[in-house]
């Protein structure tokens, strides 16, 4: 009755028909898709956790200035080692892994993108390729990128972070580790006890460096190192390019060394402590929405029809065992670096 007593004209026709259109989704929303247990939520309440699809769409239909002004800021999470490859039964991060993700982040309407990392490190490149499509989509899109580090984010895990353009931390996580590690184990002497001898034949003298069969060659290791080396000066290339000013003269500070949140802060590795929460709502308003980004998903595959949801044989699941117990070692041994 208000509103036929209040909007007159063709005008207020358009808006007696959105505001009974919205009442229509919303009746819709609660019907498919419902949040919750018991009491269905009031009329002006904001739901929690991720925005009804309709309404998304329903607010992309309207003009900028009937849409809701409630800030949603999709959400990225990239936890784990970092390596090429991965699978459905040791999944990892990796452009292949995250790109699409990524894209999808910064193809929504935002003023910002939230990043929240977990991670021990891992493939210099991997992480430079994910930093490097971070940066380029946030150019594009001309999009802040708020990075938040939960337990971990050190060696690689600290290249993606600082993709962002601000980084938050808890104070006691773990930041830092600037450096470049080589980790592999030698059997030379295991060889001759069980009486196996080792075979190798190259075309080229260099081939078969640092083979952990054989006893170690200064000349091999010295290559190494010097390998190491332009991959550490690349990477401190890319901090002090990102973090610039902000960064303490610090001699540690680019040796491998890690530091707590708290003591990152000091060293200008972080921009501040707190959590994505907190930040977001007191930065864009306490209605602020979290949207997680996740992998897309057909309509089939949601409910496993037509055969969509993928069974492992058991030769499958054996294949995948034997060929992930040594990567399986490492990733264990990457997190166990940082007490995790």
């Amino acid at each position: 009755m208000f509103l036929k007593a209040h909007c007159r004209g063709p005008a207020n026709d358009y808006m007696l028909l959105a505001a009974r259109a919205d009442l229509l989704l919303y009746l819709f929303e609660l019907v498919a898709f419902p949040r919750c247990e018991g009491p269905l939520p009031r009329r002006g309440v904001p739901w929690s956790g991720d925005e009804p699809p309709v309404k998304r769409l329903f607010n992309r239909l309207l003009p900028k200035s009937w849409r809701s002004n409630v800030a949603v800021i999709p959400v990225i999470r990239l936890h784990g080692t970092i390596m090429a490859g991965g699978g459905q039964f040791r999944p990892s991060l990796s452009l292949a892994s995250t790109a699409g993700l990524i894209e999808k982040a910064f193809s929504l309407e935002a003023p910002a993108v939230a990043i929240s990392i977990n991670s021990p490190g891992g493939s210099p490149v991997q992480s430079r390729l994910i930093y490097k499509r971070i940066r380029d989509l946030a150019a594009e899109k001309n999009r802040k990128v708020l990075v938040f580090v939960e337990d971990v984010a050190a060696s690689g895990g600290y290249m993606i972070a600082v993709a962002g353009d601000e980084i938050f931390a808890d104070p006691s996580s773990i930041v830092g580790s600037i450096g470049v590690v080589s980790a592999s184990f030698g059997f030379p002497e295991l060889m001759k006890k069980i009486g196996v001898e080792r075979r190798v034949h190259t075309a080229g003298q260099n081939k078969a460096v640092l083979d952990p069969f054989k006893p170690e060659k200064k000349e091999d290791v010295e290559r190494l190192k010097a390998l190491q080396l332009e991959v550490h000066e690349t990477f401190i290339d890319l901090v002090r390019e990102r973090r610039g000013e902000k960064l303490k003269d610090d001699p540690d500070l680019f040796t491998g060394l890690f530091w707590t949140g708290k003591k990152g802060l000091d060293l200008g590795l972080v921009d501040a402590l707190g959590d994505m929460r907190g930040v977001l709502k007191q930065r864009f308003g306490e209605k602020t929405q979290l949207r997680l980004i996740t992998p897309p998903r057909g309509f089939l595959g949601r409910f496993g029809l037509f055969g969509s949801k993928k069974g492992f044989s058991p030769s499958d699941i054996a294949s995948a065992a034997a060929g992930g117990i040594v990567d399986a070692a490492e990733e264990r041994a990457l997190w166990a670096r940082f007490g995790l």
